[in-house]
């Protein structure tokens, strides 16, 4: 049984090799599967369809998503009783 895939090389900075390998294991893939992923969801649409999506979520819902970030803060800033100061 043969693999349809086909073996290509890419020339990265050290830093972004790094930094792909990093992404990659964040979210359980190896590394090559992650370079897929990237390629298929740039040219098929998908994370322009994605990104889209956060910031319809973002602009229509903001306001409330910042005061919840607030008093969700407030509560650790101000000391609990019985906690050291």
């Amino acid at each position: 049984m043969t693999s349809a895939k086909k073996q290509t090389q890419v020339r990265l900075e050290e830093e972004v090799l790094v930094a792909g390998k990093a992404a990659a294991a964040a979210r359980r893939l190896d590394f090559n599967k992650y370079v897929e992923r990237l390629i298929i969801e740039d040219t098929t649409g998908a994370r322009a369809a994605g990104m889209t999506a956060a910031q319809r979520l973002i602009d229509e819902h903001g306001d409330f998503l910042n005061d919840l970030e607030e008093q969700l803060d407030a509560s650790y800033a101000e000391p609990q009783p019985g906690a050291a100061a």
